[in-house]
């Protein structure tokens, strides 16, 4: 895998519009607009759509032709679920459901009093796993550890839209400074959530098989759940049919107790949900180094 250069797409101003679309004319007009901005990109952003082309066609295996069109359907879902977030966090959440697939995980690792580290991927929906927390459980207390430095002023227009999130963020930084907070969220039995799907430049990695190529994978946060002995679940939040999002959770049972044992059941957990999901799988780069 390419090392993620840490910048997702998206202007503040594409923001603004869609904020004001839905607040003005509703849900549905702004998904309108999203079929033409889908379109834009799939012709516009050529290394993207390269990247999610070969994506289906090479490793889920598809036709050329059915590749092509969920390369559109990939980045509609994309914007569908960034309308989801703006729009649930602006009073509109009546219109979305919610199953809960192993809430029991969830409870049971809060029970323990350990803290817990979540692993998540660059899949679904996991920002809007905010509401679960304030419905479920209002007293965990959630960090989000992203490497994805997004626009600044982009996070900051979007929290006076949504309000305060539920979900604290730890950005990782060079100066390392990010350590202290993990570790004081640690310390505090916190819930730290990783997306360990992606590295970045001078990040020590694992080398491992995910479907059918080798990737690097961040070292990082499954040395840190062995390390310290932290109680691990793989969690996604999926959208589904009809405004409906299914939260899976799943534990990791260790055997050897190793890095590399979680590394690899995470993969196992993360192929089952790509396979199932595949056009909510947000990595658009070149993600198995085949294009360099």
């Amino acid at each position: 895998m390419t090392a993620w250069q840490g910048k997702s797409r998206g202007t503040l101003l594409g923001f603004r519009i869609y904020v004001f679309i839905i607040k003005t004319f509703g849900l549905y007009p702004a998904y309108f607009v999203l079929l033409f901005v889908a379109a834009y990109f799939v012709f516009f952003a050529y290394n993207s759509t390269k990247s999610v082309y070969y994506f289906f066609r090479r490793r889920l295996n598809y036709s050329a032709l059915n590749s092509a069109f969920n390369v559109y359907r990939s980045y509609f879902t994309f914007g569908r679920v960034q309308l989801d977030r703006l729009a649930i966090t602006i009073g509109l959440k009546k219109k979305y459901t919610f199953e809960f697939d192993g809430i029991e995980y969830i409870e049971s690792l809060l029970k323990q009093k350990k803290g817990g580290i979540l692993l998540t991927a660059h899949i679904g929906n996991f920002n809007l796993a905010r509401h679960f927390f304030d419905e479920k459980h209002t007293e965990a207390v959630v960090n989000l550890v992203i490497s994805d430095l997004e626009h600044r002023e982009i996070k900051s227009y979007v929290d006076s839209v949504t309000g305060k999130a539920a979900v604290n963020i730890i950005v990782m930084q060079d100066d390392l400074s990010h350590i202290i907070k993990i570790n004081n969220a640690l310390k505090n039995n916190e819930l730290l959530v990783f997306a360990a799907d992606r590295y970045m430049a001078h990040t020590k990695t694992y080398s491992e098989m995910f479907m059918g190529g080798e990737v690097q994978f961040p070292r990082g946060p499954f040395k840190l759940a062995i390390r310290n002995k932290i109680p691990v679940l793989f969690v996604h939040l999926m959208r589904e049919k009809k405004f409906h999002y299914h939260f899976y959770a799943r534990p990791f049972k260790s055997e050897k107790n190793a890095p590399r044992e979680l590394l690899k059941c995470y993969l196992e957990n993360l192929e089952k949900m790509v396979r199932k999901y595949p056009q909510q799988w947000f990595n658009y780069y070149d993600y198995w180094n085949d294009f360099s």
